[in-house]
Formats: structure tokens, sequence, C-alpha cells
């Protein structure tokens, strides 16, 4: 007996909607498919339904779709532009910024940018060229361009949606017409994403631009959807449409008398669609500190509601202080003293290592539930790379999770999702866990290349998910790591895995900097130097760069250890290296995935 066909989540209803189309369908027969089929068919024919397939066959009207994505969230938006550009006699263009130049711009005529903006006000660093770019004086005038800009950020950061206000702001400098407003998105973007795409597409699109359009729907069991995911645009379960999955493994890494706390997570799932590939990430939502919840209750004083409670523990970010947050506070309280905090340099000063519950004890006032939860943001997912491959372990996915703790103003810490899994998960509990595509940290297609792997700590985690998958395949391409932690005793991550893959072949070699075992502290950076010759033998020789890790420690150490090794051979020319990286990672050949 063959599964009945479900609706795709893309299907044009909504959520609640397609769960009950789902539920309906699944249980129809053969026979009343088939009627149903007949049925609309007819209503279809007896409606002029001929007329969308006359104005589907009008030519399009071009639309670039240009993006700046770092974790890759302005490329998914992107994406389903282009999908739905379609419907609204659009022939829509999707480019990566890293890909652009200039001349693209004047050619555009009708243009949609999203734009993500990194860290502290900072374009994501593959777009910075075509930023700077577009930017600097050599910009080309964009006269008879229509534009429009989604740009989305974090409230968490001073300088929110700094990246796409600039954009926005220099299209319009350049002559180009806006022909929807900007908006800017926090965490919680999907749904105004969805909306402010469709309606900027409406302006864009010709004037005689169908209403309607044919829509093609692949009707296929949840099954087959699984087995064909794996070169979907998008995944079947996202941050809005969550898996439940079985924490199957918890296991600690680090030994006694380590300084770190890193966890080996095995989440378990026989859910179809369930897949991801080597390099992506795994989305968990997590659950807030009960204690944090009861003191941000107490401190806008709720006390113990147990509705409230359960809101601030499974609903709303709890933990970060923002400045749009402190200027609601201000609007709905009228305290002239928060007023101040709404400038910057105040907020600045206030905010550093704070949290939301010592602003609310700070300035306390007493607030129904509905005023505290409409000054929070929805609690987002934590996104961890996946550090296994799905080949190697079918229906699984393997996380490495750093605990995150520290003390400030008096109060000890807790990183959200770590100490949730930590802390309170415990195995055969269920986590909602989503995939999250990183379509630009992948293995080289050629499994022969060799590929060089370079990360500390937590960072190591996609390069088991790496090696895993090229055993897998019998890739016969060479590999390197570089590994860098605290100590060898206590935190070499995944030390027998790595020796068993050196003795089988899988893995070719390993450098490894313990920054702790010796008086002078030695980093991963400082064993690229050391093999630097080695490293260029490999690049000559066609290999692929990988670096995992933090942006502004590790990452950025090793990216100019490598601007410095590739420059070596030009006397040192670091202009000349940092060229040299950058046809590299235009080639897809040098990698990143950095937080």
């Amino acid at each position: 007996m063959s599964a009945a066909p479900l609706l795709p989540k893309n299907a044009p209803f909504s959520a609640e909607e397609i769960n009950i189309l789902n539920k309906v369908v699944s249980r129809t027969t053969s026979l009343q498919r088939s009627w149903l089929s007949g049925f609309f068919a007819g209503f279809e024919a007896a409606q002029g339904a001929q007329a969308v397939s006359a104005a589907a066959a009008r030519p399009q009207v071009p639309l670039t779709v240009l993006y700046a994505t770092e974790s890759g969230n302005a490329e998914d938006l992107a994406i389903k532009a282009k999908k739905a550009a379609q419907k609204h006699g659009l022939d829509a263009r999707v480019i990566d910024m890293a890909d652009a130049d200039m001349s693209l711009l004047a050619k555009a005529k009708n243009l949609i940018v999203y734009a993500a903006t990194w860290g502290e006000g900072e374009p994501p660093g593959r777009a910075a060229d075509f930023y700077h770019a577009l930017m600097s004086d050599a910009a080309p005038r964009l006269d008879g361009v229509r534009f429009a800009v989604l740009a989305l950020g974090d409230t968490s950061y001073t300088q929110f949606c700094a990246t796409g206000k600039a954009i926005d702001a220099r299209l319009e400098a350049l002559g180009a017409s806006r022909a929807a407003d900007r908006i800017d998105l926090d965490l919680d973007f999907a749904k105004q994403a969805v909306e402010w795409t469709q309606g900027a597409l409406t302006k864009l699109a010709p004037a005689d631009a169908p209403s309607t359009a044919a829509v093609h729907v692949d009707f296929k069991s949840s099954a087959q959807a699984a087995d064909e995911n794996e070169d979907a645009d998008e995944p079947l379960y996202t941050a809005e449409t969550p898996l439940e999955a079985e924490i199957a493994t918890l296991i600690k890494l680090n030994g006694t008398g380590s300084t770190r706390e890193t966890w080996h997570v095995e989440l378990a799932s026989d859910a179809p669609g369930f897949t991801y590939l080597p390099g992506d990430a795994i989305g968990i939502i997590p659950e807030n500190d009960p204690d944090l919840a009861a003191e941000v209750a107490e401190a806008a004083g709720l006390g113990s509601q147990a509705v409230v409670l359960q809101k601030l523990r499974q609903s709303y970010d709890i933990t970060t202080l923002s400045r749009p947050l402190v200027k609601a506070y201000a609007k709905l309280t009228g305290r002239a003293d928060v007023a101040k905090l709404k400038e910057q340099e105040a907020f600045a000063k206030f905010a550093a290592d704070r949290q939301l519950v010592d602003f609310l004890q700070a300035f306390p006032e007493k607030l129904s539930a509905d005023q505290l939860f409409g000054l929070l943001r929805p609690l987002p997912g934590r996104l961890y790379s996946v550090a296994s491959s799905l080949k190697a372990h079918p229906g699984e996915a393997h996380l490495l999770v750093g605990a995150v703790r520290w003390d400030s103003h008096g109060k000890a810490r807790k990183g959200v999702a770590s100490s949730y899994l930590g802390d309170r998960c415990r195995m055969g509990d269920t986590a909602k866990i989503y995939v999250k595509p990183n379509r630009h940290y992948r293995l080289p297609v050629d499994d022969a290349r060799p590929i060089i792997m370079i990360g500390a700590g937590t960072g190591v985690a996609p390069y088991r998910a790496f090696v895993e998958e090229r055993v897998e395949t019998g890739a016969k391409g060479p590999s390197w790591l570089f590994f860098g932690e605290r100590n060898y005793t206590f935190d070499f991550l995944y030390q027998l895995e790595w020796q068993d893959y050196l003795a089988s072949g899988a893995l070719t070699r390993i450098d490894v900097a313990f920054s702790r075992d010796q008086p002078e502290k030695i980093y991963v950076q400082q064993r690229l130097w050391q093999r630097r010759a080695e490293l260029r033998e490999w690049v000559e020789d066609g290999a692929y760069l990988y670096v995992c890790g933090d942006e502004k420690g590790m990452a950025r150490d090793v990216d100019q250890m490598l601007v410095k090794i590739l420059g070596e051979p030009v006397n040192g020319d670091e202009e000349a290296g940092r060229t040299k990286l950058k046809e590299l990672a235009k080639a897809g050949r040098y990698q990143r995935d950095v937080y």
C-alpha cells in the first residue's frame, strides 16, 4: 500500500491549514483522491483557469535578488524570494554578494537585497569586498534601478541591522528609487520576512502581472521526500517547524581537572525528512533556566504565577538586554531615569555584562504579564555545527557543546542552550531541533582533493563529520587536522577517534596545540606557521582550507596567519597573501564557519 501524498510546507495555506489538510488527505483512499483531482480540475476549468496558463506564458521581467549572509539566513530568504517571484511575473536571479561586482547593479533594473549584519555593524565576511566597493566613490550611478532592502540583525548588538541600513541609504544616494520601504528584522524574522517579500515583489512586479499562477506540487510521500531532500533548497525541519528528537547520548568529554566543560550530544529520530549534510548546523530550541525565569517574574512584580513562569521558561528570551527593550520600557513606565539609558553611550555603560533581570531589578515596576511579554522577543534557537555524518549514523545528529558559564555583577551566569543540555537534560529526554544548511561550508565535490581542517575546542565538531563522511564514501584525498585546546590530558576532544583515523589512513596527519601544557602558550596559528612549507604545498596541490571557531579569537588569528604564510614566497608581501586567500575563497577553497 503506497503512502498518501502530503502537502509540502510551502503550499499556499497557513501552517494550521496544512496540518488539517494533511490529516484529511492521509486518510483518503486512492479512489477518493482521484475523485477530488477530477473535481478540482473541473472546477478550475469552469472558473476560467485556462487564462492562468496564458498569463504565465507572458515574458517575465528580470529581477536581481542579492544577498549578504554569514549564517545562511539571508541566503535562505533570497532563495524563497526567487520561488515567489515567478507568481508576480518576475524572472529572478539569485546572486551572492561574494560573487557580485558593481556592473551587476547598474544592469539590475529591479533589485531586492537581503543583507545580514555581522558582529558590531560589519558586513558578512563573504560580502565585505562588494560592500566596500558599493560604499566607495567609484560606485556607479544607479539611475533607473528600483530596489527594496530587507535587513537582518540582532537587537542584542548596538549596531542593529547596520549593514542593511547602509546599503539601503547608499542605493538611494546613487540614484536608485526605493520600490518598498526597508524593514529591519531581529532573530524572529521568519513571518515578517515572508510578508515583506510578498509586498516588495508586488511593488516590483510589472503592471500586467497575473494575479495568480500555476503552482507545481510534487505529490510524494514523506518517505520519498526524505530520500530526495539532500538536494532541496530548504530542510523539512526548521526553527518554525522543529522536530522532537531523543537525546540518546549525553557525555562530558573533558577529564577530571579540566577548566573546560564540553558535552558530546547524540540526537536520534526516525522521522521522515530528517536529513543534513556535513558542514550544516543543528539548531536547538532550548528552555531557560527555571531559577532565572522565577527571578525575572519576581523582578517584574508577577510573583510565582505558574503560567507566567512556564512562558518565561519556554517561549521568551529572558537574558538579552537591548536598547529597543530599554526604549520600550521607558515608554511603558514613563521613568525618566530609564529614558536616560536610551542613549547609546549610557546604555553601553549600564548594559556591559548585564542581563534583563539586572535591568528589571535596578528599575523595578509592577507589570502585567502581557506588558512583560510585550517587551520580550521570542526565545531563539542556538546553532551547533553538526559533528557527525548521516551516512555513518543513520537517523542521528551528533553535537559538540561547550558549556558557557561566567560571573558578572555578583551573579553566576549560564549560557541558555549549553546549560539546558548540560544541566537539565538527561538521556531519554527529547529536545526540539531543526536543520540549518550551511551551503558555503562543504566538502569538495572531487573527493580526491586534499582538505586542511583548522579548529580549536568545539570548532573541531564539523571535522569529525567531514572525516566520517569521507570514510563512508571511500574518499581518497589526503586530510590534515590542526586542533587546539588547553590541556592534552583533559581536553583532547575525540582523541581516540583521531588516533584510529590516523592508523587507518582516513586522517593523513594531525598537528595539535595545547596552550597550557607549557609555560609559553601555543595556539593553532603557530602550528600553521611551523608547518607553512608543507601547508603551501598542499594548497598548490589543490587543497581546500577550512576554519571553524570564534571569529574574534582563533578564526581571526588563523586568517591573519594564512595571509602571512601565503605572502611569504613573495618577499613577505601580506597584500599578495591576502589576494591569494581571497582567490581561494572565491574558488570555494577557503571556507569558514565562524561565530
